[in-house]
């Protein structure tokens, strides 16, 4: 027998309890959907195939990496129904190992360890168990005098179960691991007698014994590996366990979160040691923050990728690349397709989409660059903006390097500015201005006299 388990994730349910139009195990927790988390970990034990279980409406396709398959259960007919669904990616001589989609925090070790208890034991099944103080709404673990599993009871409804084995505190996890052949012999002899008229995987459990297979359990410690989620409630009680879990990853590779419980973080964040998360941060996507970087309090990075000793405070980044020592905001806002060079700035109330900001760049204040190049050494005044769209299209504008933009100037683009250029406060640029020119684009002032008393004259009494 080979090893390395076929792992079936059992994702077809409707979860009704969320009330929502989205399924269940599409809704996200931590930056993926709640069915990519034991995909994630059955992929990192080394599984030689996944299989993802769906319904026939195939909502879970388009979610699922190019290496995982996906079967689809007809009918919602119970969990033992949802696996012969994937009877023809089982392999008959090697191990399956059988995982919920709506169960996120099993993790890549507990599956290896139970695959490899499985098959040190030569028995056709083992399943994951656990001793919890409060069993409700768990099957329960029905042991026979040798010890041995000789059932799972389900408890679903009432009638699932008698008052005694309600007693019972041992419960399915709802992780198994089954030799392909004896599961794949056994699933069609599995009838629905039980209260809610399903197919309920734990039924092969009795059918296998009474074959004379062996039937072993897997105890775990940890409760929260087969935590499940069936509505709100659940998912809130879930994803703090999964933050704490990634704030602990953080903190154990060298970085500084001043305050877990302000801190939200997503499973595919990258921090790099040294860096410091401040209260009040969301951290998402595909973010990346360099060593040394400083982000926050109460910043938002989505998709951002922030360089070594970068500063971030009090700003949204969506989609923005930051280089090495530049500084963002306070109340700052980077859109997608902006770069920041190296010791450039994006100052207070500053907003920059699909723009390059040259190194050592400043925008201090109070301005928005749209779509436009900007050189190194440039220093752009407060107030500036990049009038980039005409109506109907957008348009690019480009600004050379050390040039010095006066307060309130708009550049009207297309527009180039040279390098060593100058433009006097208050002008809109609609025209090239040569390297080192200064470009006066503003009316001449004029001061009419006394026009405070003339206007008195004319108002009414």
């Amino acid at each position: 027998m080979t090893t390395a388990p076929v792992v079936v994730i059992l994702a077809a349910g409707q979860g009704t309890r969320m009330r929502s139009a989205t399924p269940k195990v599409l809704h996200p927790l931590c930056g993926r959907p709640l069915v990519a988390w034991p995909v994630a970990a059955a992929r990192e034990a080394g599984a030689a195939k996944v299989v993802v279980v769906g319904g026939p409406d195939r909502a879970l396709a388009p979610g699922l990496p190019d290496d995982v398959v996906l079967a689809v259960q007809e009918r919602p007919l119970g969990t033992a129904d949802a696996v012969r669904a994937a009877a023809g990616e089982i392999d008959r001589d090697g191990p399956v190992v059988v995982l919920s989609g709506d169960v996120p925090l099993i993790d890549a070790a507990t599956i290896r360890e139970l695959a490899a208890a499985h098959v040190a034991s030569g028995a056709a099944a083992t399943m994951l168990t656990m001793v919890l103080p409060d069993p409700s709404g768990y099957g329960r673990v029905v042991r026979g005098p040798d010890g041995a599993v000789e059932r799972v009871v389900e408890t679903k409804k009432p009638g699932d179960a008698t008052p005694e084995e309600l007693e019972i505190r041992e419960v399915n996890a709802g992780v198994y691991a089954f030799a392909g052949g004896p599961l794949l012999d056994v699933l069609g002899e599995v009838r629905a007698d039980n209260a809610q008229g399903e197919l309920y995987l734990p039924d092969v459990l009795p059918l296998l014994r009474a074959r004379g297979h062996a039937v072993r359990a897997h105890l775990v410690d940890d409760p929260s590996l087969a935590l499940g989620v069936n509505d709100r409630g659940d998912l809130a009680q879930v994803r703090e366990l999964a933050q704490r879990r990634i704030h602990a990853r953080h903190q154990a590779n060298g970085v500084t979160i001043v305050d877990p419980g302000s801190t939200a973080i997503d499973v595919d964040v990258e921090i790099a040691p040294d860096a410091t998360i401040l209260p009040f941060c969301s951290l998402h996507g595909a973010t990346r923050v360099g060593p040394g970087a400083q982000v926050g309090p109460q910043t938002t990075l989505i998709d951002a990728t922030l360089g070594a000793r970068v500063t971030v405070p009090h700003s949204y980044l969506v989609g923005a690349e930051v280089h090495d020592d530049a500084t963002v905001g306070p109340f700052a806002y980077l859109r997608p397709g902006t770069v920041l060079r190296a010791g450039a700035k994006a100052g207070t109330f500053v907003e920059i989409k699909n723009s390059d900001i040259g190194r050592g760049t400043k925008v201090p204040h109070l301005s928005y660059i749209g779509d436009a190049d900007v050189g190194e050494g440039t220093n752009l005044g407060a107030g500036t903006i990049t009038a980039n769209y005409d109506g109907r299209r957008k348009h690019r504008t480009t600004i050379g390097s050390g040039v010095r933009g006066g307060v309130d100037t708009a550049f009207v683009a297309p527009v180039t500015v040279g390098d060593e250029a100058w433009t006097a406060a208050g002008s809109v640029v609609t025209e090239d201005v040569p390297p080192g020119a200064l470009a006066v684009a503003r009316a001449r002032q004029r001061n009419i006299e006394h026009y405070s008393e003339r206007n008195k004259e004319t108002q009414d009494p």
